[in-house]
């Protein structure tokens, strides 16, 4: 027996859990599954509205009372590289860039341990395994790229990021890299390096995830110029980083069925929610 899917996308709702970026506070996102013959162009349309791709689903954070988390983007066009950018990216000049297509390594996987137990060894992935860690770089089904960074006298690998590329830029779904060089800020120079990818084929923005004020783990984010951040179902110029703090409010929250309903889909065909 064939099945058919949907017509139009569904949208669900994931139960609140703790917050990994800002204490006392509880999660919750607003996600649909990302598949078939549409997934490109959905991924492509939803990315420009502030969600994020994980494997095979598109997530936005739908916080019951907070709207901390913002998407932000850089533009190509409006960025310049500060004096302390400028110099690391001189630090890392000799790095060699190759863009493979998604497929997961034992040396991708050894250096992405080694990331996890220095930088995040509580977070919610420290307990992947070799066959998540596989399914996160593999499990994608629009066009994605592994983009790996080697010494090139020894082709040692000191960084990889999982990155997709959309209809207007590049999207940076999650980047690792040697946490024993501190001083030559490679997960700064990742982030330059797809901003010259991103200029290098003609796209105008490179989307980094969400910024979180408050955070000192996305404290780094708000460091780049030509930064946008999309608020009120619009993306706008950053301004100063501290006048976002107010976004940590329950009053700046519209409720589930209203968010659902203001999504633009490649098609115009009503929208429905579900909670689980």
């Amino acid at each position: 027996m064939r099945h058919t899917l949907p017509i139009a996308p569904q949208f669900y709702v994931t139960a609140p859990q703790p917050c990994p970026y800002l204490p006392g506070r509880m999660e919750r996102k607003l996600f649909t599954a990302l598949q078939g013959e549409g997934a490109q162009r959905l991924n492509d349309g939803l990315s420009k509205q502030g969600f994020r791709r994980s494997q095979n689903v598109l997530y936005r954070p739908s916080c019951a009372d907070c709207a901390a988390c913002l998407s932000a983007r850089i533009n190509v066009a409006e960025f310049t590289a500060s004096k302390s950018q400028r110099r690391t990216l001189r630090r890392n000049e000799s790095l060699q860039r190759r863009a493979t297509s998604p497929w997961a390594t034992e040396e991708q996987y050894a250096l992405f341990r080694s990331y996890l137990e220095s930088r995040h060894a509580t977070g919610g992935m420290a307990d992947m395994d070799t066959f998540e860690f596989a399914a996160m770089v593999e499990e994608t089904p629009i066009r994605t790229r592994v983009v790996e960074y080697t010494e090139p006298e020894t082709g040692a690998l000191v960084a990889v990021c999982l990155t997709d590329i959309v209809d207007d830029g590049v999207s940076m779904v999650y980047s690792f890299y040697e946490p024993d060089r501190p001083k030559a800020s490679l997960g700064t120079y990742v982030i330059l390096d797809h901003i010259e990818v991103a200029r290098e084929n003609g796209l105008p923005y490179v989307y980094l995830g969400y910024w979180v004020p408050g955070s000192p783990k996305m404290g780094y984010k708000a460091a780049f110029t030509g930064l946008e951040v999309y608020v009120g179902n619009q993306w706008q110029k950053m301004r100063d980083p501290q006048a976002y703090r107010a976004q940590a409010h329950p009053l700046v929250n519209d409720p589930i069925a209203e968010q659902v309903a203001n999504i633009s889909l490649p098609d115009s065909r009503p929208l429905r929610t579900r909670s689980g």
